[in-house]
């Protein structure tokens, strides 16, 4: 249990703490497009998310895989450009026009993943419970997620739904701002 709580402490400070703003804005740009009464959907992709970047951890564990450092650092605000941009062009919030957040969400978080790999595998190498690690480590990372996600349709809530922004305005707003962020996060970590 030891090993889950501990685990559990990185994964929730991975997202929480102030040096996951780029994994916060990740975050924000995949739930810019939805509402409080689409929260199934949010923790749906957020799981997604948890998913693909579980993969990348397991295999840099065991040492299948591995990416240059700066090269993850660089591509990491690359997926929340795309993500955002792919917003800026939508028109419609339907389930169906929306579904290629899921792909989104899964396939960049096998990229944050890769960026998280190289600290945390060190320590869930040498350590002889790598499942319950592993598992912790997922199920912190999930639930600060969940917290991040709750702010954000909170935030949609009051503004779409209470003060009645258009709500593709409050997207465009959104997007646009974690657009420019990552812009400029992209171009201080060019690895070349």
């Amino acid at each position: 249990m030891n090993d889950f709580l501990f685990y559990f402490k990185i994964g929730w400070e991975h997202i929480i703490s102030k040096d996951a703003l780029d994994h916060q804005l990740f975050i924000l740009a995949l739930a810019a497009i939805y509402l409080i009464k689409d929260w199934r959907q949010v923790l749906i992709l957020v799981t997604a998310f948890t998913i693909g970047h579980s993969i990348t951890l397991f295999l840099s564990v065991k040492g299948i895989l591995t990416a240059s450092t700066r090269w993850v650092e660089f591509l990491i605000p690359c997926t929340i450009l795309v993500t955002a941009l792919t917003n800026l062009f939508q028109k419609k919030f339907s389930p169906k026009a929306i579904r290629i957040n899921y792909f989104l969400a899964l396939f960049f978080g096998l990229i944050h993943g890769l960026g998280f790999a190289n600290i945390i595998r060190v320590a869930l190498a040498s350590d002889q419970s790598l499942g319950w690690g592993l598992f912790g480590f997922n199920v912190g990372l999930e639930a600060g997620q969940i917290v991040v996600v709750a702010i954000i349709l909170a935030l949609s809530f009051l503004f779409v739904d209470l003060f009645k922004v258009n709500r593709r305005e409050w997207v465009l707003f959104i997007s646009g701002g974690a657009f420019i962020y990552a812009l400029s996060m992209a171009i201080d970590r060019i690895p070349f």
